[in-house]
């Protein structure tokens, strides 16, 4: 059962917004992996996504619906398919 759910997500389309630098809106997103105030790493439909600034907060997460929203000044935006996602334990055992 919890494999049609992952499989779901996947079909989840991704996209971005940003307003300002200020506010950002994510849709697609499987995971967040880590977060802090400077960086935001996030497991999205479409790779690794990496959102780098100051006084980053995470306002909103639904994983169910695959949305994200965040505020603080956003100074890149990157995908990075060098970072490994899928939780803490995959992340532990490889």
């Amino acid at each position: 059962m919890e494999r049609e759910k992952n499989t779901d997500k996947q079909a989840l389309p991704h996209s971005l917004s940003l307003q300002d630098r200020k506010k950002m809106a994510v849709s697609g997103v499987n995971e967040v992996v880590n977060f802090d105030e400077n960086q935001v790493t996030i497991a999205t439909t479409m790779g690794t996504l990496v959102i780098r600034g100051s006084s980053l907060h995470v306002d909103q997460l639904s994983l169910d619906s695959g949305e994200l929203r965040l505020t603080g000044r956003i100074d890149i935006v990157e995908y990075d398919d060098s970072v490994t996602s899928g939780g803490f334990l995959r992340r532990l055992f490889q």
